[in-house]
């Protein structure tokens, strides 16, 4: 385990959920994971799925080091090694996929930098594990089900798992996953919804998550 990967799973663990969103307009980016940061969240996933996300993570990795210099940046939907590769140029600190990837597997050892695969089954589990993964996405997680990680937990006990689809933004279902052995659960747009982008609810993001993270 490198000192890396021991810093995200220290955070992870305080904060118990990671925010992921995409937005292509770079200022709106920007307020939303300043409002997140302000509720104390250390860690966000910004997903790549959309044509201007490269340009508008440089823009988010350009605004956190100037406001935000605790926050650790993820870049989630890394499916191919060229987007790893582009996105650890952009400054991306974490790379997260929604399965295991050889070819990612490959440049995110090669960099050193810290690569989350997602898994669906033990076999899947086994292999990211091997290749020196000790942090691994289930998902998703409302096909799987909290049950599914009480029973893989002990097989993978030196692992840690992010849950993430189908989780809701309330402390009873994430406390739910938690105690079935997760280290975390990803909220994507049941937290951070259409409305709130749409709208530029900022605060109401960041009162809302603070409740959250209070009542965990």
């Amino acid at each position: 385990m490198n000192n890396q990967s021991t810093s995200i799973q220290t955070i992870l663990k305080q904060q118990k959920i990671l925010p992921l969103f995409y937005h292509p307009d770079p200022s709106v980016t920007v307020l939303l994971t300043q409002a997140l940061y302000n509720t104390g969240i250390r860690m966000v996933e910004f997903t790549n799925r959309g044509i201007a996300a490269k340009d508008c993570f440089k823009a988010l990795v350009e605004a956190r080091n100037l406001l935000m210099p605790e926050l650790i940046l993820a870049v989630g939907t890394i499916a191919k090694a060229d987007d790893a590769i582009d996105f650890i140029a952009a400054g991306a600190d974490v790379l997260i996929s929604p399965f295991f990837d050889e070819g990612v597997a490959s440049v995110a050892k090669e960099k050193a930098v810290c690569w989350i695969p997602g898994c669906m089954t033990p076999k899947e589990i086994h292999i990211a594990v091997n290749e020196g993964c000790t942090i691994v996405k289930l998902f998703p997680g409302n096909v799987l089900k909290p049950e599914f990680v009480i029973a893989v937990k002990p097989i993978f006990s030196n692992t840690d798992f992010i849950i993430t689809g189908g989780v809701e933004p309330e402390a009873s279902n994430v406390k739910t996953w938690l105690d079935a052995g997760a280290l975390a659960t990803g909220l994507g747009s049941k937290l951070i919804t259409t409305k709130i982008l749409e709208e530029r609810l900022f605060e109401e993001l960041q009162l809302q998550t603070t409740k959250l993270m209070e009542a965990l």
